[in-house]
């Protein structure tokens, strides 16, 4: 941790920030399963590359950013305790292979010469700073991109809740959901060629019809704060930059 770093959790600075779009601070969340490109499991560091491409050019336009990442391409809680283990270790494992993308995801970005900082809600201060919530706003104040790993800490929670969480935690303008696909549909487009897709829907349309975009107390959160969500495919190319100065293919959860 650099000198400067040791006053990072004071309070933060009182200018305001300018939007040089319609987002001025946005939190990114990236499901896991995005990061294993073309491959069945782990990390593809070309598609880590091309995805931290887009995310330094989106910093560069002023953007402040911060990021969760799923660990969904190393393990995923649910299903280690579907086939026996105990939930709260399942899920603590599960924490852990978030912190590995977002190592991952941090050596790609600064590869580019962004600067970011990874702040774990479990700590584990020999690879990354533990979370505190006014150093987080302290960095990204500063231009740096900031990365949350191990979810909440916390095991029975989704790293979707941990990304409703930290996007009220830092006041961000928006949820943006990077996923496979270009929004939200009413049934899996992957299985059935003439689902629709949403481009606007409200937070009560979402729970109400079990859309399963975020689970249910992610999609609250965003609710009760006004924090609007945005799903779009981080898999097409410059399709977050798109969807950052409002065009491209997205489905807009809101009020």
């Amino acid at each position: 941790m650099s000198p400067e770093d040791d006053h990072d959790d004071e309070a933060p600075s009182p200018r305001p920030r300018v939007k040089s779009g319609p987002f001025g601070r946005v939190l990114l969340k990236i499901s896991g399963e995005v990061l294993m490109g073309e491959a069945q499991y782990g990390i593809d560091m070309a598609m880590c590359d091309r995805i931290a491409g887009e995310i330094g050019e989106a910093a560069a336009q002023g953007v402040e950013l911060c990021l969760v990442i799923g660990g969904g391409n190393i393990f995923r809680g649910l299903q280690g305790a579907a086939r026996g283990m105990e939930r709260a270790s399942a899920d603590y494992m599960g924490m852990l292979a978030t912190v590995m993308n977002a190592l991952a995801m941090q050596n790609a970005l600064e590869r580019r010469g962004v600067e970011t900082r990874v702040l774990s809600a479990i700590p584990m201060v020999t690879i990354c700073e533990p979370y505190i919530r006014r150093r987080a706003i302290r960095h990204m104040e500063k231009g740096r991109i900031v990365i949350f790993a191990a979810g909440t800490g916390n095991p029975f929670f989704t790293t979707d809740t941990a990304a409703a969480l930290r996007a009220a935690e830092m006041g961000c303008d928006a949820l943006f959901k990077g996923t496979g696909v270009d929004g939200v549909y009413d049934s899996d487009p992957k299985q059935n060629p003439k689902a629709e897709r949403y481009d606007r829907l409200t937070y009560q349309d979402v729970l109400a019809r079990d859309l399963r975009v975020m689970d249910a107390s992610a999609v609250s959160l965003m609710r009760d704060n006004e924090i609007p969500i945005v799903v779009f495919s981080i898999r097409k190319r410059g399709g977050l930059g798109e969807v950052l100065a409002g065009r491209g293919v997205s489905t807009m959860i809101a009020k």
